[in-house]
């Protein structure tokens, strides 16, 4: 199947059926001012990496996997001495998805991932800025299909941050109880 005629399946029931159920809720008059997807941002903080340089290269393949996209290293903005951290030193790296990878990641996030996450009990619902984004943490990143558990020397934790267009907290909620976020009561 060619790429270009390919449609990731979230984004279909996002065209479907979220959509409609959106405007019934919140009584939308114009469609531009339904809420969707805009960007999902993951972000490995490699600590280790200040002392051992293959960690981050590590964590980077494994990111990659997870993502399908090469990720970007991040670097230290000041200097820590009790890190024995410097300005410019690699301490994690990041990916940020658009587009069909991001709806291809959001899919495998909550059907196979968080329900493979230990002692799963939902996510915080009060997790979100204000402004609409979603930002949820991982504490293992075994938890992904990409990743096999025999050949990872470490496991890496993860934040993800899911950026939405929506303007209110209870609009982002909504949108992303919808894509199928184990929201807990």
């Amino acid at each position: 199947m060619s790429e270009a005629h390919y449609e990731p399946r979230l984004k279909s029931l996002y065209r479907d059926s979220i959509r409609e159920k959106l405007v019934e809720k919140f009584k939308y008059t114009n469609p531009m001012q339904v809420p969707s997807l805009d960007k999902v941002v993951i972000n490995m903080g490699v600590g280790e990496a200040v002392s051992d340089s293959k960690k981050i290269r590590s964590a980077m393949a494994d990111l990659a996997a997870i993502s399908g996209q090469l990720p970007v290293e991040t670097k230290s903005r000041k200097s820590i001495a009790g890190f024995k951290l410097r300005e410019g030193m690699t301490v994690g790296c990041k990916v940020t998805l658009r587009r069909a990878r991001m709806y291809e990641f959001v899919d495998r996030l909550t059907t196979i991932a968080l329900p493979r996450v230990k002692d799963f009990r939902g996510l915080n619902g009060r997790s979100f800025d204000g402004r609409g984004n979603y930002a949820m943490g991982l504490k293992e990143h075994l938890v992904f299909p990409e990743i096999n558990y025999d050949q990872v020397d470490q496991t890496w934790g993860m934040d993800i941050i899911v950026c939405t267009t929506a303007r209110t907290n209870e609009e982002a909620k909504a949108l992303l109880a919808e894509f199928g976020f184990p929201f807990r009561n």
